[in-house]
């Protein structure tokens, strides 16, 4: 899939408004991020701050911006945040550039990756990393929670881990989840939401700190959720 392509896979069915944004990581590789709305509107991702968390998730740190969005209203709390240069994405003549590889591969088990990926949880605030695995037909995509200056502006780490695998093009088969601290692993109102949307009849499978697992389908962590047919722009 070229920038163009990707660009197109944006998941915008509500603004049809695509975007994309590519982010350089401290060894020179980019990390691509699409743009991907929520029928519930404010928990929409932009393609920049998918990128930058794609990247920062992948433990690494940012220090480049592109994106086929300069308006976007968030530009300059990105800027401010990450300490980050911000240009402009053309997607018809596209810079030369190598996207990182972001599939585990390796052998271990969800649980092991699940506690290393707790390590790149960016949390100043709470102090509490939750970790997820996007489970995938080419493998395991992991995110991290990520907390901002902005605190609406972070994401928990099943977001972070559905926006990495979306904008991947690749297939989410189900959903780990993993936190560090209390009794019981379990995602956030916003991301059952974000969850229903994308695989609403797939496996979450929630691994406690106390090494015990429940399993669960996703359209059954948030019964009654909001899909309305009645937006006038659907």
């Amino acid at each position: 899939m070229d920038l163009l392509q990707r660009y197109e896979h944006s998941y915008v069915p509500y603004s049809h408004q695509p975007e994309l944004a590519l982010v350089r990581g401290q060894e020179g590789e980019y990390f691509p991020g699409i743009r991907i709305e929520n029928i519930s509107y404010p928990l929409s991702i932009t393609a920049a701050q998918n990128a930058l968390f794609c990247c920062i998730s992948e433990g690494k740190k940012p220090d480049r911006l592109l994106t086929t969005n300069p308006e976007d209203p968030f530009l300059p709390l990105w800027k401010k945040e990450f300490n980050i240069s911000v240009e402009k994405l053309d997607t018809e003549n596209p810079p030369d550039i190598v996207l990182a590889e972001i599939i585990l591969h390796d052998h271990d088990t969800p649980d092991q990756l699940l506690i290393n990926l707790l390590e790149r949880a960016r949390v100043p605030n709470s102090n509490f990393p939750v970790a997820a695995l996007a489970e995938t037909n080419q493998g395991y995509i992991g995110g991290a929670n990520i907390e901002c200056t902005s605190w609406n502006m972070g994401l928990c780490a099943e977001r972070v881990a559905i926006a990495k695998a979306l904008t991947y093009d690749l297939n989410i088969k189900a959903l780990h989840i993993h936190s560090r601290d209390g009794d019981y692993s379990s995602p956030c109102g916003a991301c059952r939401q974000v969850i229903i949307e994308h695989i609403p009849e797939k496996k979450i499978y929630l691994h406690h700190s106390d090494h015990t697992r429940s399993n669960h389908f996703a359209k059954d962590l948030l019964p009654f959720s909001f899909h309305s047919n009645a937006l006038s722009n659907l």
